[in-house]
């Protein structure tokens, strides 16, 4: 019987886009470190999970996006609010700068050898990730506090 109620408890509060965006959002700066660690030690298997890192934040984005999309209509009916705003154009951005790094890092495997314009465009465009999902963190955190201050009792 405890074991259902935990059940019908977690069916209550389960929050996906939370779950979804955490999951992208905690990956990127594990990749970052991987990276740091692959450019102070020179090692192979440091950015074999730097891409492997990556390829699976550029299947999570789409999915944290969708539900964040689903959310802000259900909750907030669609709002105009500047948040919001940000929100979707950092997704977006956030897309556009892992699928550039993730088809340079598949399509030019040696990237981390050379030291041409793909290396350099390839680190910019992992590091730029980070103040990216930084922001959409900040932004998300806002709305969460937002959402609890308006549902605590007065």
């Amino acid at each position: 019987m405890a074991g259902r109620s935990l059940l019908e408890e977690m069916k209550k509060t389960f929050l996906f886009h939370a779950i979804a965006a955490h999951f992208s959002n905690g990956l990127i700066p594990v990749a970052v470190l991987y990276l740091l660690l692959t450019l102070s030690t020179g090692s192979i298997y440091f950015e074999h999970t730097v891409e492997h890192l990556i390829v699976i934040v550029l299947m999570a984005v789409p999915v944290s996006f969708f539900s964040g999309v689903h959310d802000w209509k259900k909750k907030y009916r669609g709002a105009k609010a500047p948040v919001f705003i940000k929100k979707i154009r950092l997704s977006a951005l956030l897309f556009l700068l892992c699928a550039s790094a993730v088809a340079i890092r598949l399509t030019i495997p040696e990237v981390m050898t050379g030291q041409g314009i793909e290396h350099w465009l390839y680190l910019a465009l992992l590091f730029s990730m980070l103040p990216v999902v930084t922001l959409l963190g900040h932004y998300g955190g806002k709305l969460s506090s937002q959402s609890r201050q308006a549902s605590k009792p007065a």
